[in-house]
């Protein structure tokens, strides 16, 4: 079910507003009023309404200059401004600085009714066709490929819990195993069974900021609140309101922070940096992690607390390896959609023979590898059909470029290999596997960080 929309009055007149509020609560809308500008836009920020109806003429301050406030504090919400002048001069000024309409008092309700539903539905109707723009140009990357058991099952478990509609939910798997993709397809289920219209999706890599920033970006702040606090800054929990947020890699988020989002999940609230207020939300909580949270809680690197809170609704991601039937249709997949990417339509697909290669190889890197390879095919093969001998040498051995033999060494494969094709290979292994961080990369492969760096250089991979 979806939440009422929210109207902010502003006006002193008491009159005006027990007559507004009763007709717009009427009409379903959730109305919210003050008589003085003094904590207008405190409200507005912490609030969020859709439309605010401010007077223009205001004890202590003009309507106008509450405007400003509004504008200048970068706050998401549509101004229409009430007047009692005919002329609707002021008005008319109050539309350049940024309100989307205005009303001459005394109202004719029928025209009040008709200016907030179509502001509303033009908002509604602006993030609609915001988020099927985003949807439009990242599909290619958001569709679940396979027909194993194992995809399936996974498939049912996540449309359960979105038809459920709960409120928290827990994805592992190994890095490019497609947790993002099914965090999206929950989201999608979500909003379709629970939120219908337009529903947010963002995502915080939790690995990817420090800790001083990311507490900013997921809770907002608030001017004056630190030295580099030059203006209000709405949270990502903030914009995400009525959707959903991926909090992406949560297993490396600091213990402080920790606690301060078991906080928000158990209260469904928030409290931005400086502010004296929480905040509500409605927003459902997905969190990704590669590494083995129960083993972190052992190390008490993560939270025991929030572990429980999080792996209450929990799936798993199997690892390519463990789908095979999945490789060769997932090669298909991107093959005929990087063939029209780059024009080469006329390409035909993989030989039995190549295919068969393709399905022994182990792919250490998931779904992300089995990509980067077929892009490289479409772009440097000629040939109409990819066979064994387009594929890279470190593939074409059946065991992998990291197999070993029995007495723990590296194997050869029989036909040989390139070392520079491997080392190449590594080294974009290690920077997928760290997400591009090349400091953890060069620990992998145990370089120092300006070897690595030369070696990133060496391969043009930067």
């Amino acid at each position: 079910m979806s939440m009422p929309s929210k109207i902010f009055l502003v006006d002193d007149d008491e009159l005006i507003v027990t007559t507004l509020t009763k007709m717009l609560k009427k009409e379903g809308y959730d109305v919210r009023s003050e008589s003085t500008p003094k904590n207008v836009v405190s409200i507005v920020r912490t609030w969020s309404p859709a439309v605010v109806m401010l007077d223009i003429r205001l004890p202590q301050r003009s309507g106008i200059e509450v405007l400003e406030d509004i504008v200048r504090a970068g706050l998401r919400t549509q101004v229409v401004m009430l007047t009692a002048d005919d002329t609707a001069e002021t008005a008319v000024k109050a539309m350049k600085l940024g309100a989307v309409d205005y009303l001459t008092k005394p109202f004719n309700i029928d025209e009040v009714k008709i200016v907030i539903r179509n502001i509303i539905d033009r908002g509604k109707l602006k993030q609609e066709v915001d988020y099927l723009r985003r949807v439009h140009s990242e599909v290619f990357d958001r569709e679940i490929i396979g027909t194993s058991p194992a995809i399936q099952e996974l498939k049912e478990k996540i449309e359960k819990m979105a038809h459920a509609s709960v409120s928290t939910i827990l994805i592992t798997g190994e890095s490019g195993s497609g947790k993002e993709l099914f965090a999206r397809f929950a989201h999608r289920l979500i909003r379709e069974s629970a939120r219908p219209g337009y529903a947010p999706f963002i995502r915080v890599n939790c690995a990817a900021l420090p800790e001083n920033l990311l507490e900013s970006e997921l809770f907002g702040y608030e001017k004056g609140s630190f030295t580099d606090a030059k203006s209000d800054k709405k949270g990502l929990f903030e914009m995400a309101q009525g959707g959903s947020i991926l909090l992406d890699e949560i297993g490396d988020m600091k213990q402080n922070l920790q606690a301060k989002l078991l906080r928000v999940l158990e209260e469904r609230s928030i409290r931005p940096i400086g502010a004296s207020e929480e905040i509500p939300i409605d927003v459902t909580v997905i969190a990704t992690t590669n590494r083995n949270l129960a083993e972190a809680v052992a190390q008490q690197t993560f939270r025991t607390d929030l572990f429980f809170r999080l792996s209450t609704f929990y799936v798993h991601v199997p690892p390519l390896r463990e789908r095979q039937a999945d490789i060769p249709v997932l090669a298909r997949y991107f093959l005929d959609r990087l063939a029209v990417r780059y024009n080469r339509k006329g390409i035909k697909g993989f030989s039995p023979a190549a295919e068969k290669l393709l399905v022994s190889y182990r792919w250490p890197g998931n779904i992300r590898e089995i990509r980067n390879l077929v892009e490289r095919l479409v772009v440097l093969e000629s040939a109409d059909e990819i066979l064994p001998e387009h594929l890279p040498n470190w593939l074409t051995g059946s065991a992998g470029p990291m197999a070993h033999s029995s007495d723990g060494k590296v194997a050869l494969p029989a036909q040989g290999i390139s070392l520079d094709d491997l080392e190449k290979d590594l080294i974009v292994q290690a920077l997928e596997r760290t997400k591009n961080n090349k400091a953890q990369a060069a620990k992998l492969l145990n370089l120092s960080y300006d070897a690595f760096r030369y070696q990133v250089k060496k391969f043009g991979l930067e």
